[in-house]
Parts: C-alpha cells; structure tokens; sequence
C-alpha cells in the first residue's frame, strides 16, 4: 500500500493535520502533525507527506541509527530509544518531512499509522488515499467543486 495524492482535488481544509495532530497526541494534546498543506490559495492546496524514501537522507545521517524501515509497512519508523534529539534527521531530509514538535520536545515523522493512515478517511474530497501500489499510478477523476458537500 502507498499514499497516492491527487493535488488537483486538495480544497486545503487542513482536516488531515488535524486529524494526524490528535491520532499522534496524547491527553487530548496534539502532536504537531507530519502531513502538512501547503496552501497555494483559497481553497488550493498540495498534501506534502513523507516520501518513505528509497536511499533516505534521515536515516543516512542518524548516528545512533534511530530511522530504520519497517518491513511490514515501508514506512522509515522512530526508534524512539535511540533517538539523542539530535536533529540531524531534520536538517538531513532534502523535502523538510522530518519535524521538530516542540510540544513533545522530540522528532516527529510520518510513520503511516502503522500501515493505516488516519489523515486518509478525514480527507472529504479523496485528495489523500491509502491505495495498493498499481492504483497509484493511475490518473485520478477529476474533481467537481461544485458538487462538493464537505463532510
């Protein structure tokens, strides 16, 4: 499985972060969350997420190897015992989807949900899905905002 993210049909609601902000929080605190819009007008967004990248620059310059895949789910997870909040990770990551969560006072990264992303079932318009990796290539159906009802 993969995300597979569809610019054209982002409205930039932000309903994804916060759903990713509480799904990682804890007693009732947000944590910051690791998909974020970039907001590109009213109503226009782009879903930025981590790549989960092949040869990823986070887990090259972890020296205490804290960033290692998960074979189950692909993602690039946190061992968080092993993590000294050097931040390296943050400045290694060449597309800034390593963050610092000043709340936690800790790294932070998109770790998929354990293989069941919580940002995908808030997304009103199918901008963000959590698809098998054929469907991701496939070119997604247009998206008709005026017949758009927000959930």
């Amino acid at each position: 499985m993969i995300y597979k993210v569809s610019v054209e049909r982002c409205i930039a609601c932000g309903k994804c972060e916060l759903a990713c902000a509480f799904a990682h929080g804890s007693e009732g605190k947000p944590s910051k969350s690791r998909i974020n819009i970039h907001r590109r007008g009213p109503e226009l967004g782009t879903p930025v997420v981590c790549f989960q990248c092949d040869d990823a620059a986070c887990v090259t310059v972890c020296p205490t190897q804290a960033l290692v895949r998960n074979e189950e789910t692909g993602a690039i997870d946190m061992v968080r015992s092993r993590c000294i909040s050097c931040r390296m990770c943050v400045a290694g990551c060449p597309f800034g989807n390593m963050l610092w969560d000043d709340a936690y006072h800790r790294v932070q990264k998109c770790d998929l949900c354990g293989g069941e992303p919580r940002c995908v079932p808030f997304c009103p318009t199918g901008a963000i899905a959590w698809v098998p990796i054929e469907e991701a290539v496939l070119p997604p159906e247009p998206l008709d905002r005026d017949a758009l009802e927000l959930r």
